[in-house]
């Protein structure tokens, strides 16, 4: 039995795609780019903000400004919740899982903006502080298996932890981790996973409610 559900946060409990591209295009566009597909940008979600701004400008054909990751942050900021919404059936699905094992939230997003999200739609509830691995913290971004190993050690009780994502980052880590996995294929960052290499104990799941068969 799973006793730690540890979740991603974009493209697993939440859909944040269209505010993350619009921020990412309204700073392409004051750098005179031409705006991506958001589906386009959906794809480079995952590896943090940095890494998002380099292939946003990558896919666009630009060379960044020194100061383009602070200026996509302080766009984001203001859209962090314009368009964002959690999946439905998140919170029910969330409330119950609550009452049977520890649940963990591990995200490359920074913390601040972790929070505000996470208040505004009123998921703060089942994330306590020292429950949340965000990227700006003490351990290394995902892949690494740091921030993992951290929530299972300190999980009560302890016991079977799975990571629920939908990336082939989230699968990486927790391959490196060693822990089992639950692909959120109704996310968007499923593309670049080797669906045949996943294990016995793996599960892929259309919505989040699903996750109360396992």
């Amino acid at each position: 039995m799973h006793r730690l559900f540890v979740f991603d946060l974009d493209g697993t409990l939440i859909d944040s795609r269209r505010d993350i591209a619009d921020s990412a295009n309204e700073l392409l566009a004051s750098c005179g780019g031409a705006p991506l597909p958001e589906d386009a940008v959906g794809r480079m979600v995952g590896d943090g903000a940095p890494a998002l701004v380099a292939r946003a400008f990558a896919a666009a054909g630009l060379v960044p400004p020194a100061d383009a990751l602070e200026r996509y942050l302080a766009i984001y900021d203001r859209r962090l919740l314009v368009h964002t919404r959690a999946y439905p059936g998140v919170t029910d699905v969330l409330g119950v899982l609550s009452r049977r094992a520890a649940l963990a939230l591990l995200t490359n997003k920074p913390r601040r903006s972790i929070r505000r999200i996470l208040d505004g739609l009123d998921l703060s509830r089942y994330f306590s502080d020292d429950a949340v691995v965000a990227g700006d913290g003490p351990f290394p971004r995902k892949p690494d298996p740091g921030g993992l190993r951290h929530l299972a050690a300190a999980a009560r009780p302890t016991g079977e932890t799975l990571l629920v994502g939908d990336s082939a980052i989230d699968w990486r880590t927790a391959r490196a981790a060693g822990v089992s996995i639950c692909l959120a294929r109704y996310g968007f960052g499923l593309d670049g996973i080797p669906l045949d290499r996943l294990s016995p104990g793996d599960r892929v799941i259309d919505a989040p409610s699903e996750l109360l068969t396992l």
